[in-house]
C-alpha cells in the first residue's frame, strides 16, 4: 500500500505539470460549457491580436460556436503558439463553423498549418457544419504554432482550438520522429443517437462521431443484415489507446456473415494507421462462435489473419483492438469484414480511427531564428506583434525574405521603404547580436535608422553578402578590416555613425559602393606602395608555406595508417595467443581475467563455476559456443559464453564477436537480446538484457561474459515509461535500430517485474510470452498473425502499470479544460 501512494503522489505531480489549453476563437469571455464541464478560455485580445470576433448566424447550440474569429485576406499568415512539453505527445484539434454566408461572394478555403507543415486545406461547404481537423503530434519543442494563411477564396477564420495532453505510449509509432498523425476518421458503430461521444466519457477527449450521422460519400454503402446491437455492461477498455466504455458498449453485426461500409477520407491517397476496435458484446451460446477476416481492402500481412474476439481478447467484454501501423489507403474507402466458413456467427464491429501519416516539415534554420529573435529583444514587444510563427512558413514576416531550401534560411533582413517600416523605426537599442555570423546565407542586411549601439560584430563568415546599410545609427570602434575581403560585398552604407580610424583600403579600390560621412573620427588609411619584389617574395613565401603543410599532411597520413595497421595486428595476435598459452596479462590456467574498458580484472576459476552452479543452467547456444546463466557475488546476473574448440581460426572469429572496446567490436542487435532474454526467462529468471559486457579467457577455452540488466528497476527510468518516452532507457547503440513497439512491449512486462511485492509481478509464461510478441514485432512477423488468447494473457492482478491506468481512466477531471485529477 505505501508503494502504491507513493506512486500516487508522483503521478499527481507529474500530471498536474502537462500542458493543456482550450481556446474559443472570437469568443467575449471565459466561461465553463454546461453540456461537457469543460472550461473555455477567450482569444480575444490576450491569445490573438490580430482578426475580429464575429458573430455566427445560424450557429451550433455549443456556446463555442456562437461566434469566430475572421483574419483578413492579405496573404499573411495568423498564428496561435501553444505551449508544449517536448517529446509529450497531444491531440491538437481546430474547428471551423462558419453560419450563413451572409453578404459574402463565397465560402471561405484557405490553409491551416501546424508549426512549418501543412496540416490541411480548410474547405467550407456546408454553412452548418462544423469541419474539425485533428492531429496526433509528438512535441518537437517547448512550444507549437498553429498558423491560418493564404486564403484563395472567402476570409479565413477559426472557431476553437484545443491541445490535449495524451499518456504513455498512446498512438506511438515507429515514424512520429518524421510524421505527425492527422486524424482521417474516428466513428462510433452501432451508436445510439447521432451525437458525438467526448468528455466526459473519453477522459482525452476525443471526438467519436456516430455512424448515424451520415454525410455526402460517408459511411455509405451498409450490407444487407447488417444490425445495431448494444450492452449495459463494463466493458474492459485498459489497453494502449483506452477507447470509451461508451463506445465500446454499442457495435454492429453483419448477421447475413459480411460488414461493408464506404466513406471517403480528406487529403487521401496516403499512408495511414488504422485501428479496428472489437469488443464482444453479445452473450455467445457454448456452441456458438464469432470468426472473421478482413476482406477488403486486401493487405497480405493482415487479410490472411483470422479475427476471434473473444480468444483475441481473453474473454467477451474485453477490448482486442488491433493495429494497422502503415497500410496505403485511397481517398474512396471502401472496407468489409467477411465470416470464415467455420463461424456461426457474423462479423462485428464497434468502432475504427484511421490517421494519415503527415511529413513533419522542418521550421527556419534554429541559427537563423536565433538572430532574428536577439534583434526582436532590442525594441518593444508591441513593435513585433506582426511576427507570428516560424519566420518563414507557411508566409515569411514582412522585414525577412528566405530561401526556398530545407531547412529555410534567411537571406534577407529588411526594412522595404519608410512607409511600410519593419525593422527601421522600430527602435532598435542595443548592440548588434554576434550570432549574426552564422548567417551565411545573408545576402543584404538593413540595420539603418536605429539607436544601435557599439562595434560591428564579426560577419566575417556572410560570404554571400552583398549589400549592408547600418547608416544613421550610434555605432562606435573601428571598422574590421575584413570587410574588403568580403567576396561579393558591393554597397556599404556607414554614414552619421561614430566610427573611428582607418577605412580599408580595400573598401576604397571602387569595388565597393561605401557612404562614410558624417562619422569625424573616421579617415582614409595612408597609401602604401608595393613593389614587384615584395609582390614575388610574397607569393614565394605562401607557396613554401603551402607545400610545407602538404608534405607534413602526407607525411602524417603514412604514420597514421602505419600505426592503426601495428595496432590491428597486435590485437590480433595478442587474441591468439591467449588462446594458444599462457602469457603475463593471462597467466593463471586455474582462472579469467577479465578485460573491461581496457582494465584487467581476475576472476578465480573456483568463483565462476559457482557464479553459474559449475556451469548447470544452460539458457541458450551461439554461433561459437554454449550459453549459461551466472549470478556473481555481488548479485550482478551475467550470461555465459564458453567456446571449448579453441582453434586458431575459431578463435579469432568469437573474440571479433566479444571483445569489447577493440576495433572489431559488434554490440548485441535487439533480437539477439530478446532471444538471451527468452532463455533466461525459460530458465526463471525475470530479465532486461542491455549490452555485451565482459572479456574473459585463459589458455584452454575462451569465455564471453554479458551484463544482465534491468534498467527499468531504475526510478528515472520509470518517469521515462511514464512520460511516453521508452526510447531514452534503452543502449544507444539500438536507437534508429529497433522498432519502438518492440520495446515498448518489454517495458511495459519489465516495470511489471520489479514491483515491491511479488503478488503484483507478472507469471513468468507472461513474461516468455511478451518477450515472444516483441520478437515477432521486431521481426515484422506479427502483423501476419493477430493475437491470439494466449498470447495476450493478462495478469488479474494489479501491477503498477494497470494501476497507473486504472488511476488515469477513473480520476482525470477536465472540468477546466486540463487533464488533472478529480477530487475525491
Amino acid at each position: 500500500m505505501a508503494s502504491y501512494s507513493r506512486f500516487l503522489v508522483l503521478y499527481l505531480f507529474f500530471i498536474s505539470s502537462v500542458i493543456c489549453q482550450v481556446t474559443d476563437c472570437g469568443g467575449t469571455g471565459n466561461y465553463t460549457d454546461p453540456r461537457t464541464g469543460l472550461a473555455w478560455i477567450s482569444d480575444n485580445g490576450t491569445i490573438m491580436n490580430h482578426g475580429k470576433s464575429s458573430e455566427v448566424e445560424a450557429p451550433n447550440e455549443n456556446m463555442q460556436y456562437r461566434r469566430r474569429r475572421d483574419f483578413p485576406i492579405d496573404g499573411k499568415k495568423y498564428c496561435y503558439t501553444l505551449g508544449t512539453r517536448e517529446r509529450r505527445r497531444y491531440l491538437v484539434r481546430a474547428t471551423f463553423q462558419y453560419g450563413s454566408l451572409g453578404n459574402e461572394d463565397a465560402y471561405p478555403k484557405f490553409d491551416l498549418y501546424l508549426d512549418a507543415t501543412k496540416w490541411s486545406t480548410v474547405v467550407i461547404l456546408d454553412a452548418s457544419r462544423v469541419y474539425v481537423k485533428e492531429m496526433i503530434i509528438r512535441a518537437p519543442s517547448s512550444s507549437i504554432d498553429v498558423c491560418i494563411c493564404c486564403a484563395t477564396t472567402g476570409s479565413p477564420f477559426i472557431s476553437t482550438l484545443e491541445l490535449r495532453p495524451l499518456n504513455l505510449s498512446m498512438y506511438a509509432t515507429d515514424f512520429e520522429d518524421n510524421f505527425f498523425l492527422e486524424v482521417a476518421a474516428r466513428v462510433n458503430f452501432g451508436a445510439l443517437s447521432k451525437d458525438v461521444i467526448r468528455y466526459p466519457d473519453d477522459p482525452y477527449d476525443r471526438i467519436w462521431d456516430s455512424d448515424l450521422e451520415k454525410r455526402q460519400n460517408y459511411l455509405v454503402g451498409v450490407a444487407p443484415g447488417t444490425v445495431r446491437i448494444n450492452t449495459s455492461k463494463y466493458i474492459e477498455t485498459r489497453t494502449r489507446e483506452y477507447p470509451p466504455v461508451k463506445v465500446m458498449q454499442t457495435a454492429v453485426v453483419g448477421t447475413q456473415g459480411i460488414l461493408s461500409y464506404r466513406l471517403n477520407l480528406d487529403d487521401f491517397p496516403a499512408n495511414a494507421r488504422a485501428f479496428a476496435y472489437f469488443a464482444e458484446i453479445e452473450d455467445l451460446g457454448a456452441n456458438e462462435t464469432r470468426k472473421f477476416k478482413l476482406q477488403q481492402p486486401y493487405f497480405p500481412d493482415y487479410s490472411s489473419a483470422v479475427v476471434n474476439i473473444a480468444e483475441n481478447a481473453n474473454g467477451s467484454h474485453t477490448l482486442y483492438e488491433p493495429s494497422y501501423m502503415n497500410v496505403t489507403l485511397d481517398f474512396v474507402l471502401s472496407f468489409s469484414f467477411v465470416k470464415t466458413r467455420d463461424s456461426t456467427q457474423g462479423p462485428l464491429l464497434n468502432a475504427i480511427e484511421i490517421s494519415k501519416y503527415l511529413k513533419i516539415e522542418p521550421r527556419t534554420d534554429s541559427q537563423d531564428v536565433i538572430v532574428l529573435n536577439a534583434l526582436r529583444s532590442l525594441s518593444a514587444e508591441s513593435a513585433w506583434k506582426n511576427e507570428q510563427g516560424d519566420p518563414c512558413v507557411p508566409a515569411h514576416w514582412d522585414w525577412v525574405n528566405c530561401t526556398s531550401t530545407t531547412p529555410p534560411r534567411i537571406t534577407k533582413i529588411d526594412y522595404a521603404d519608410m512607409l511600410n517600416s519593419a525593422l527601421s523605426g522600430k527602435n532598435l537599442r542595443g548592440e548588434i547580436p554576434p550570432e549574426i555570423n552564422s548567417m551565411e546565407t545573408l545576402t543584404e542586411l538593413w540595420l539603418d535608422g536605429n539607436f544601435l549601439t557599439g562595434r560591428i560584430p564579426c560577419i566575417s563568415d556572410l560570404v554571400n553578402l552583398k549589400i549592408v546599410h547600418l547608416e544613421n545609427n550610434k555605432l562606435s570602434g573601428q571598422l574590421p578590416k575584413y570587410l574588403g575581403s568580403l567576396p561579393n560585398l558591393q554597397e556599404l552604407y556607414i554614414q552619421n555613425n561614430s566610427f573611428t580610424g582607418e577605412i580599408p583600403s580595400a573598401l576604397l579600390t571602387g569595388k565597393v559602393i561605401i557612404n562614410y560621412e558624417h562619422n569625424p573620427g573616421l579617415h582614409k588609411e595612408p597609401g602604401k606602395k608595393i613593389n614587384s619584389k615584395s609582390i614575388l617574395g610574397i607569393s614565394i613565401g605562401i607557396l613554401a608555406a603551402l607545400l610545407v603543410v602538404l608534405i607534413g599532411s602526407l607525411l602524417f597520413l603514412r604514420n597514421l595508417q602505419r600505426k592503426t595497421s601495428h595496432q590491428k595486428t597486435a590485437v590480433q595476435g595478442s587474441s591468439l595467443r591467449v588462446s594458444a598459452k599462457p602469457s603475463t596479462a593471462y597467466s593463471v590456467s586455474r582462472g579469467w581475467h577479465m578485460m573491461d574498458e581496457g582494465v584487467s580484472y581476475y576472476i578465480p576459476l573456483s568463483e565462476l563455476e559457482e557464479a553459474t552452479n559449475k556451469f548447470s543452467r544452460k539458457i541458450g547456444r551461439g554461433s561459437f559456443g554454449t550459453v549459461y546463466y551466472g549470478q556473481m557475488k555481488d548479485g550482478k546476473e551475467v550470461a555465459v559464453k564458453i567456446m571449448g574448440d579453441s582453434t586458431t581460426n575459431m578463435t579469432q572469429q568469437f573474440v571479433t564477436e566479444t571483445l569489447k572496446g577493440s576495433v572489431s567490436e559488434k554490440r548485441l542487435d535487439w533480437l539477439a537480446r530478446l532471444q538471451i532474454a527468452e532463455d533466461s526467462a525459460k530458465g526463471h529468471k525475470s530479465i532486461f538484457l542491455e549490452s555485451e559486457h565482459l572479456y574473459i579467457s585463459n589458455h584452454r577455452v575462451l569465455v564471453a561474459i554479458y551484463e544482465i540488466k534491468l534498467r527499468p528497476d531504475n526510478p528515472e527510468a520509470r518517469a521515462l515509461i511514464r512520460k511516453g518516452d521508452v526510447m531514452s532507457i534503452v543502449d544507444p547503440v539500438l536507437v534508429g535500430n529497433v522498432k519502438i513497439e518492440s520495446i515498448w512491449r518489454i517495458a511495459e512486462v519489465a516495470i511489471q517485474s520489479v514491483e515491491q511485492h511479488a503478488v503484483s509481478r507478472p507469471r513468468m509464461q507472461e513474461i516468455i510470452l511478451a518477450i515472444q510478441e516483441a520478437n515477432k514485432i521486431e521481426k515484422g512477423t506479427y502483423s501476419q498473425k493477430l493475437r491470439s488468447g494466449s498470447s495476450k494473457a493478462q495478469s488479474s492482478r494489479k501491477t503498477l502499470l494497470t494501476s497507473f491506468l486504472e488511476i488515469e481512466s477513473q480520476s482525470l477531471d477536465l472540468s477546466n479544460g486540463c487533464l488533472v485529477p478529480a477530487a475525491r
